[in-house]
C-alpha cells in the first residue's frame, strides 16, 4: 500500500506541472496577441500620417474641397483678392475671422474666361439694376458653369461707376443702347417679320419685351462669334437652379442633354418672401412656389385656393419659365421665355427638376420701382395697354394712389407669406420648398471680399474714360433718348413690311404666361 502511494505521488506532481506550464503559455500568447492589436491601428495610423505629410496620400475631405481661406476660383496667383487674408498668425485667422464655406466643384477654376470649360454656355440679359444686384447675380452663374454674359444695359446700370465695373470683369460684355444700336436693331429681321408684331408700339412692359427680343437676336451673332454651344436669356432678378446633374452644375446638366434637343426649358419656381424688410433677396429668401410642371396635378389644383391667397394667379407673375437654346443655324428668339428657329420646330425637353427662380417683387422697393419706370395712368383701363399680367397691372395701381402705409399693408396683404401655418402646410404638401443652395453660394462669395475686390479694381480705371464712353450715349443723366424702339411716334424705327416682303408667317412670339387657373375661378384685386 505504501508502495502504491509512493508510486502515484510523482505521477500526480508530473500533471501539475503540465497543467500549470499550460496555462502560462497561454497567458503570453493572450498577452502577445493584445499587444499585437494595440500596436498594429497605431503603426497604420503613423504610416498614413507620414505619407499624407510628405504628399504620398490625397485626404477625401481636402481632395474634393477647395481651400478653406478661399471660394472656388479665388486662388489666382494673379489677383489681389483675399491675398491679405493669409497674412497674421493662425490664432488670429481662427479667432478673428470666419471661414466661407467650401463647395466641391470646380475647385482650380479660375473667375474668368475658361477655354477649359465644356459645353460653352452664355446668358444675355437687359437690365437696369445696380451692382448690389448684378455682381452676385454673374458670379453665382460663373460658379454654377456661365463662361460669358452679354448684357444690354440702360439707366443705372449703364452709368459709369455701374458700367465700367461690368466691363471689368472676365467674359462679360457690356452693350449699351446707343443710338447707333437702336438704328441698327430697327434693320433687323424681326421688324419686318408678324411673330413679333402685336408687341410693337405699346409701352412698359410690351416695349421692354420688344427689346429683350431685339437683344437677344443680337447676342446668337455675338455667341456664335465667341464660339458658345448654349444660349440662355435670363433677367438679372433670376438664377438658374441646376439640380439633377451629379454635381449642382450648369455645365455638367447641359453636357448631359442629348444631342438631337435643340431648346431646354427651365420651369420657374417663384420666391416667397417671409419679411417686408428683405435687402438682399439672393441671400435673404430661401422660400420659394414651385412650378405647375413640377408637381401632380391633384396637388396643384387641390392646394390652389390656398396658395393663391386672394392674388389673381398661383404665380405672382409668369409661370412658363425660361430656357437654353443649342447655338446653331437659323436660330431666333420667340420672345424673352422660348428661343425658335426659321427652318424647322425645335425639338425641345423640360427639365423635371433644375429650374429658374425667379425673385418676384422681393423687397417692398419694387413697387415704386415699378411706378417710376412706367408713366401709364393708374386706371384699369390703361394699364392694359401697358403690363400682360393681372398681378403687374394691379400693383401698378396701389403703387400709384395709395399712400406708404396702404402700400405697406398691401404688400404684406398680397406678397409676404407672414401666415406659419399656411407655410407649414404648404411645405409639408410640396407646394412652397426650401432651396438655400444659391443662398449659401453667393454669401460666400460676399465673405471672400470678391465683389469689393472686382468694385475697387475698376475704379482705377474709371476716371479719364468717363467722358470718350458717354459721348456716344444715349441714356446720359438728364437726357431723352433720341428714340425708344417700339414708340410709335418715331418714324426711323417704322416696321418696313412693304418694302421687303414677307412670304413666311411665324406665331405670335411666346408672352410672359400666368400658370394653369383652377376651372371656374378667377380672383381680381
Amino acid at each position: 500500500m505504501a508502495g502504491l502511494h509512493s508510486s502515484s505521488r510523482p505521477s500526480s506532481s508530473s500533471s501539475l506541472s503540465s497543467s500549470s506550464s499550460s496555462s502560462s503559455s497561454q497567458q503570453v500568447f493572450t498577452s502577445r496577441l493584445l499587444l499585437l492589436l494595440t500596436l498594429l491601428p497605431l503603426t497604420l495610423a503613423f504610416f498614413a500620417f507620414v505619407l499624407q505629410w510628405r504628399g504620398g496620400l490625397t485626404d477625401p475631405v481636402t481632395r474634393w474641397s477647395p481651400d478653406p481661406f478661399q471660394f472656388p476660383g479665388m486662388d489666382n496667383p494673379g489677383s489681389n483678392v483675399g491675398s491679405d487674408r493669409r497674412s497674421g498668425s493662425d490664432c488670429v485667422d481662427l479667432l478673428g475671422r470666419s471661414k466661407s464655406p467650401a463647395f466641391p466643384y470646380f475647385k482650380d477654376w479660375k473667375f474668368d474666361v475658361g477655354s477649359d470649360l465644356n459645353p460653352k454656355i452664355c446668358i444675355i440679359s437687359s437690365t437696369s439694376a445696380g451692382l448690389e444686384q448684378t455682381l452676385p447675380w454673374i458670379f453665382y452663374h460663373k460658379v454654377i458653369g456661365v463662361s460669358t454674359f452679354f448684357l444690354f444695359v440702360e439707366g443705372k446700370a449703364a452709368s459709369p461707376n455701374v458700367s465700367k465695373v461690368l466691363e471689368s470683369i472676365p467674359g462679360v460684355k457690356v452693350i449699351y443702347r446707343t443710338k447707333e444700336l437702336e438704328e441698327q436693331q430697327a434693320k433687323s429681321r424681326i421688324w419686318n417679320e408678324t411673330w413679333l408684331a402685336s408687341f410693337f408700339y405699346k409701352p412698359c412692359n410690351y416695349e421692354l419685351f420688344v427689346k429683350q427680343s431685339l437683344n437677344m437676336e443680337m447676342s446668337i451673332v455675338m455667341a456664335r462669334d465667341a464660339g458658345m454651344d448654349w444660349i440662355i436669356h435670363l433677367d438679372t432678378d433670376e438664377l438658374i437652379h441646376p439640380v439633377g446633374a451629379r454635381e449642382y452644375s450648369l455645365r455638367q446638366l447641359l453636357a448631359g442633354v442629348p444631342g438631337n434637343v435643340d431648346m431646354v426649358v427651365f420651369p420657374n419656381y417663384e420666391s416667397s418672401v417671409e419679411r417686408d424688410d428683405v435687402k438682399e433677396p439672393f441671400t435673404e429668401v430661401s422660400m420659394f412656389k414651385k412650378n405647375y410642371d413640377h408637381l401632380p396635378k391633384d396637388v396643384y389644383f387641390g392646394n390652389y385656393k390656398e396658395s393663391t391667397r386672394g392674388n389673381p394667379n398661383y404665380f405672382l407673375t409668369y409661370g412658363n419659365g425660361k430656357s437654353a437654346a443649342r447655338i446653331q443655324d437659323h436660330l431666333r428668339p420667340n420672345g424673352a421665355h422660348r428661343w425658335h428657329n426659321y427652318m424647322k420646330t425645335p425639338n425641345e425637353i423640360k427639365l423635371d427638376e433644375a429650374a429658374v427662380l425667379h425673385y418676384t417683387y422681393p423687397k417692398f422697393s419694387d413697387l415704386t420701382s415699378r411706378r417710376d419706370r412706367c408713366g401709364c395712368k393708374p386706371t384699369k383701363e390703361d394699364v392694359k395697354r401697358c403690363f400682360m399680367l393681372e398681378f403687374d397691372r394691379a400693383a401698378f395701381i396701389i403703387a400709384s394712389t395709395a399712400t406708404e402705409e396702404e402700400m405697406l399693408r398691401w404688400y404684406r396683404e398680397h406678397v409676404v407669406w407672414t401666415d406659419k401655418e399656411l407655410k407649414l402646410k404648404l411645405l409639408r404638401r410640396g407646394i412652397l420648398t426650401r432651396i438655400y443652395a444659391p443662398m449659401v453660394i453667393i454669401q460666400g462669395l460676399r465673405d471672400s471680399g470678391l465683389f469689393g475686390s472686382v468694385i475697387q479694381s475698376a475704379q482705377t480705371t474709371l476716371s479719364k474714360e468717363i467722358k470718350s464712353s458717354n459721348t456716344s450715349r444715349v441714356d446720359k443723366p438728364g437726357m431723352i433718348s433720341s428714340r425708344k424702339i417700339g414708340v410709335k411716334e418715331t418714324t426711323a424705327t417704322a416696321r418696313r413690311i412693304l418694302e421687303i416682303p414677307n412670304e413666311t408667317s411665324y406665331e405670335s412670339a411666346i408672352p410672359p404666361l400666368s400658370p394653369p387657373i383652377l376651372d371656374g375661378l378667377h380672383i381680381g384685386i
